[in-house]
């Protein structure tokens, strides 16, 4: 069974930091790239933070620099993380954990970010 469950959202200022995580349980997940999307309210989802399975990472311009994505691989869960520093209030957004390439794992409940300007 594949689950994936976010943590670590919350309410702060602008030029605050948070470090939202994700709990991804299934072996399947450990050789899959693996990313933090958002979606704005009224907006669609998008991908702001991508990781391989090789630790390469990429990112969306608009959170190049301030946001960091890592994970640590165990057995049967991988865990992923993503350092935001210098929030702004357009990071506003409820935030995702996703393996693209296992479309089976249901989305889960995400974690809320709120940026107070």
């Amino acid at each position: 069974q594949v689950q994936l469950v976010e943590s670590g959202g919350g309410l702060v200022h602008a030029g605050e930091s948070l470090r939202l995580s994700c709990a991804a349980s299934g072996s399947v997940f450990s050789g899959n790239d693996m990313g933090w999307y958002r979606q704005l309210p009224g907006k669609r989802r998008e991908l702001v933070a991508l990781i391989t399975s090789a630790g390469r990472t990429n990112y969306v311009d608009s959170v190049t620099v301030r946001f960091t994505i890592s994970r640590d691989n165990a057995e049967n869960t991988v865990y992923l993380h993503l350092q935001m520093n210098s929030l702004k209030h357009e990071d506003t957004a409820v935030y995702y954990c996703r393996a693209p390439g296992v479309p089976e794992a249901q989305w889960g409940q995400g974690t809320q970010v709120t940026v107070s300007s």
